[in-house]
């Protein structure tokens, strides 16, 4: 039986997580629940699977009263109540973590987590894109294992851990994208976008910071810069193709011409089943993938006028240090504006290009120094959007 903690257990990962649970609850088991504050989901899943611990990241903001009665609700739960609450859950100690938090508060508990669970299964893009050389090197030193829960990144596990293809054989990691809501719009229309326009993602269910970034292909630019550090490979081996269907989701291109392709069913609950039971395959409880029914796949290349922001990212992960952290603060505060319709759509990509140009650049940043950038970015970013 494997022990759990689960952050961001309210998320859309989280309750695809918590639906695996269920399915195979002969060996996963949910030690802990962590999320910010939907206290309805919460409840139910306190009742459903019984978890020891639970943390709140908002509880101070909570009416107390209101927090106090559902404190009572769960008498044999233990609350955890500090400064940083998820990330002392954290160090309780896991077989596996679930680090499903979305920005960069996901930080601080990823990096906890590490010398103190056995594997870190990782939906958290911005651990890897703001401190990716931290968790690889933690992750190494604690002797802990990282496995990815994008689907994209778990897709190439498989086709690279197994065995399906020689390292020495690959050309290139083909990560495929949607292209989001926006992907049929004209770009003559893109400036009056609105938030309800960018929020109804034409394949995935997911949260509207994610569903925002999928529009941009920020998202996709981030998975880039998650794929350099999950299987070490340079930039210039990473590639983006545009696959409106959403059924292939990676690819490896061997030095012979020939493509490995990874098919599926575009539900989460398949990359988080690997993360959860790797190396055993368990018969699938979920959807099966029907090959006559999936009807013709397109492919296409990315318009960079239509999503000018991938080049960004790019260009961030190849300068390293404090640029990839420049990118998710600047995306994070602009993506914020965007919804509470502060900014145009168009906007976003001008915030993030001002603030890297705007910050210095530093390199082998330490962890304080990169929520220091964070913080920079971000204000930086609301400074220049005070001007728009």
């Amino acid at each position: 039986m494997r022990d759990l903690c689960i952050f961001g257990s309210t998320g859309s990962i989280g309750i695809s997580t918590l639906k695996v649970v269920r399915a195979f609850s002969d060996l996963l088991k949910v030690k802990s629940l962590c999320c910010n504050s939907r206290l309805d989901i919460l409840a139910q899943q306190i009742h459903e699977f019984s978890p020891q611990f639970v943390a709140i990241a908002s509880f101070r903001s909570i009416d107390a009263q209101t927090y106090k009665n559902f404190k009572s609700t769960f008498p044999h739960v233990t609350f955890v109540e500090s400064d940083n609450p998820l990330v002392d859950v954290a160090k309780l100690g896991h077989d596996i973590v679930v680090s499903a938090l979305v920005g960069a508060a996901g930080l601080a508990p990823t990096i906890a987590s590490i010398p103190n669970c056995r594997r870190l299964a990782l939906a958290n893009k911005e651990s890897l894109v703001m401190a990716g050389d931290i968790v690889l090197h933690q992750s190494s030193k604690h002797q802990t294992e990282l496995l990815p829960i994008d689907s994209e990144h778990s897709a190439l596990f498989m086709l690279l851990k197994g065995g399906e293809a020689d390292s020495a054989d690959i050309e290139s990691l083909i990560v495929t994208a949607s292209g989001g809501s926006l992907r049929s719009i004209p770009l003559s229309q893109m400036q009056n976008v609105t938030p309800q326009q960018a929020l109804q993602h034409p394949t995935w269910s997911m949260g509207h910071k994610i569903t925002i970034d999928s529009a941009t292909l920020v998202n996709k630019g981030f998975e880039v810069i998650e794929a350099h550090y999950l299987f070490s490979m340079p930039y210039e081996c990473i590639k983006v193709v545009v696959h409106p269907q959403s059924i292939v989701h990676a690819l490896v291109e061997l030095k012979n011409g020939a493509l490995l392709a990874h098919m599926g069913v575009n539900d989460m609950v398949f990359p988080i089943t690997n993360a959860l039971l790797y190396p055993d395959n368990r018969s699938n409880p979920f959807s099966k993938f029907d090959l006559a029914q999936c009807g013709t796949l397109e492919f296409r290349s990315v318009d960079k006028e239509r999503y000018p922001a991938l080049e960004l990212c790019y260009e961030a992960g190849k300068s390293g240090g404090s640029a990839p952290v420049v990118l998710n603060g600047a995306n994070e505060a602009a993506v914020a504006a965007f919804l509470d319709k502060r900014i145009k759509f168009t906007d976003i990509f001008k915030v993030i290009e001002w603030c890297l140009c705007a910050l210095p650049s530093k390199q082998n940043l330490s962890l304080e120094e990169i929520y220091d950038y964070d913080s920079a970015a971000k204000a930086k970013a609301i400074e220049y959007m005070e001007r728009l």
